[in-house]
């Protein structure tokens, strides 16, 4: 029996048959093709240009893989010749094109699309540049999301480092907790922005909303109609406390102490699905974390927007934890089946602005129903856009049923 074959012998048809599987002439490689984007202009997704000396799709672009480079009866992944689709070089409203995908062999995956999650530039791109590592203890990461369902409720969430906070090594100093009150099936939800001028207001939003979210679901085991809500924020005051004294009761110094280091606003809550499809939601706050419905485009403020009202100043600009007001006002809504429930810190609101602007409409478009990934909404919060380099972190809650509805 030979094995193997003499250098000059062919196989039949190796090779013969088989499409030239490269990608798109539009771009390869080597430099932009007719129909690549102009200067300045990103692909969908935020992708620049190569650049090179090879255009319009040269025969030289790399091949996935090359015909007759396989073994011998071995499958080929051929994706179907694509176009790049152009798109403008800032959000501006309306459709964004997408980039289709090459279908997947069955039981092969299909070449991953590049640029995919490049960020997202609204108006004029902010300075591109590497982050750099934030202190070890505690470990905070860059970003952070989650998402999932109830029967009745959709929930996404996401938290993402500012670029100010990336340029200068510093944690993100927002922070979020989320849980499900099984018995009840409601949702209760805590959002913190630490104090800028607190040094480790990081720690005090991570201990805040986590303590928050804990208390609210002992409350919530009561049976009660709805939860105490000025116990619920001194529950999470008094953790900073604890932070400061190590355990102990905390002494005046201790407090004031606590203040300085651990500063952080807040705002805890409950969304409650009804029959009918509508939310139910109870809130209180603490600084200028805020909420909004989205409806129809629509952006409509729940809470008392930041510097809305004359405020007991505690930090240089914001009152904060573990201050605690006597009595807080608690904000309760209905929202109708087709609304979103937005909760976010003031790195969202201030570039939303009242909603009318480019974050606005884009956000709008794409988050009048719940993404599919959960990743997506981090994908979005962290948009590129000049001078808005603060921390920034989302929490979007939608009722079950929308989840089921088609993309436009």
């Amino acid at each position: 029996m030979r094995f193997g074959r003499r250098k000059d012998e062919r196989l039949p048809d190796e090779g013969a048959g088989v499409p030239e599987a490269r990608w798109p002439d539009a771009q390869g490689p080597g430099g932009p093709g007719p129909d690549a984007p102009g200067p300045g202009e990103r692909r969908p997704g935020g992708t620049e240009p190569d650049g090179g000396p090879d255009a319009a799709g040269s025969r030289d672009t790399p091949e996935y893989p090359r015909a007759g480079t396989r073994r011998y009866g071995e499958p080929v992944y051929v994706p179907q010749r694509q176009p790049y689709v152009r798109q403008p070089p800032s959000y501006a409203g309306g459709e964004q094109p997408v980039r289709p995908e090459p279908p997947a062999q069955p039981g092969r995956p299909g070449p991953p699309l590049p640029g995919r999650w490049d960020r997202i530039v609204v108006g004029r791109a902010a300075p591109v540049f590497e982050p750099k590592p934030p202190p070890v203890d505690p470990y905070r990461p860059d970003t952070v999301y989650d998402g999932w369902s109830t029967p009745r409720i959709t929930v996404r969430l996401a938290s993402v480092r500012g670029d100010a906070h990336r340029f200068d090594g510093r944690p993100r100093q927002d922070d979020l907790a989320i849980a499900v009150h099984l018995p009840s099936g409601t949702v209760v939800f805590a959002v913190a922005d630490g104090v800028s001028s607190a040094p480790l207001s990081h720690v005090g939003a991570a201990l805040a909303s986590r303590a928050a979210v804990r208390y609210l679901l002992t409350e919530l085991d009561k049976g009660g109609t709805e939860p105490d809500w000025e116990r619920v924020l001194s529950a999470a005051a008094w953790q900073l406390f604890l932070r400061t004294s190590g355990g102990a009761d905390p002494t005046d110094a201790q407090r004031h102490e606590t203040q300085r280091q651990l500063a952080t606003t807040l705002v805890a809550g409950t969304v409650e699905a009804l029959p009918d499809g509508q939310l139910k939601v109870g809130m209180v706050q603490i600084g200028d974390t805020a909420a909004w419905r989205l409806r129809h485009g629509r952006y409509t403020p729940l809470l008392v927007p930041k510097g809305g009202e004359d405020e007991d100043i505690v930090t240089s600009s914001v009152v904060a934890l573990p201050r605690v007001p006597a009595g807080p006002a608690v904000h309760r809504h209905v929202l109708p089946p087709d609304a979103t429930l937005l909760v976010g810190t003031d790195g969202f609101g201030d570039p939303l602005g009242d909603g009318t602007g480019q974050v606005g409409r884009m956000l709008a478009e794409q988050l009048s129903r719940p993404p599919r990934e959960p990743r997506t909404l981090a994908h979005l919060l962290d948009f590129s856009r000049e001078t808005f380099d603060d921390d920034r972190t989302l929490l979007a809650v939608w009722p079950r049923h929308r989840l089921q509805e088609p993309r436009p």
